[in-house]
């Protein structure tokens, strides 16, 4: 891999000082923080319906996770079984800033959301400079794979997980005479919904971590196969951290698809790993 001693403009060839990729690094963070802000404040301005049909959408009783495990159970002659019962619980707020607050959070994590795509494409911006140009050929579809199972995990966690883990907890009791109601505080709720969301999708960032370590040298395909029982544990502690819900099911619908991807990140660790080894080859052959 190249120096990172390229300058950013094409038509210069004199190195950048350390000050000069600061000031670079800066502006980088200035355009991806003023999109996120933008998006955050288009969240903003439509609160009531991003709380009302996304951010409470798994505690509505037709939300579309409930009403389609329900269709598919009969569907498959099972009945009701796989039907799960949606919460049933009010929530309420115990500081006068809580629901203020709670809006400013989901906003910015919601525009965070949204401008992921961008934010990573300023992040190729400022390492590209480092790489020859056959690895910026080789990395064409970078923005796109890391900005795809990215949001394939967002839409996994609030699709599959959320519904799952607030079904569970709502409707746990204790005892036998139901003295005790679930009355969760918003951020709490908000605090769970964010943990599940970004977790799932940073996590289901497996296969690019995989490509990425192999591409620089730092793991193998047979390193990671290895290893894969230790992997095991460790996706099975970050599951159990995703997910508030103390609940073996909640955590193995986090558990199955990060094993997954694991298999999957040490084909992609194959792949690159032969290519690697097929330029080396080449190179002591020149």
């Amino acid at each position: 891999m190249a120096r990172f001693n390229r300058s950013t403009s094409p038509d210069s060839s004199e190195e950048m000082s350390f000050i000069d990729h600061l000031e670079e690094l800066r502006w980088h963070v200035v355009r991806s923080a003023a999109v996120i802000l933008g998006m955050a404040i288009l969240i903003f301005v439509y609160i009531d319906f991003v709380f009302d049909r996304i951010v409470f959408g798994p505690m509505r009783s037709d939300f579309f996770t409930y009403t389609g495990l329900c269709e598919f159970s009969r569907f498959v002659h099972l009945g009701d079984a796989l039907c799960m019962p949606p919460p049933n619980v009010q929530m309420q707020v115990t500081e006068f800033g809580s629901q203020f607050m709670s809006s400013i959070t989901l906003s910015v994590i919601g525009g965070f959301i949204l401008a992921f795509p961008y934010v990573f494409w300023e992040i190729w911006r400022f390492i590209k400079p480092a790489l020859s140009a056959v690895e910026i050929r080789k990395s064409r579809f970078a923005i796109f794979w890391v900005s795809f199972f990215f949001f394939l995990g967002v839409l996994f966690g609030y699709f599959l997980l959320a519904p799952f883990t607030f079904s569970f907890l709502s409707n746990f009791k204790i005892g036998t005479l139901q003295a005790i109601e679930t009355k969760p505080t918003l951020s709490d709720y908000v605090d769970n919904m964010v943990n599940i969301i970004l977790g799932t999708g940073l996590s289901f960032e497996l296969p690019v971590i995989a490509y990425v370590l192999t591409r620089v040298g730092l793991i193998t395909p047979a390193f990671m196969a290895q290893y894969r029982k230790y992997a095991y544990v460790v996706i099975l502690v970050v599951a159990a951290i995703i997910t508030p819900s103390p609940d073996w099911m909640s955590q193995l619908i986090v558990a199955l698809p990060l094993f997954v991807l694991y298999e999957v990140g040490i084909l992609v660790s194959m792949k690159v790993y032969k290519e690697e080894q097929a330029k080396t080859v080449a190179y002591f052959n020149d």
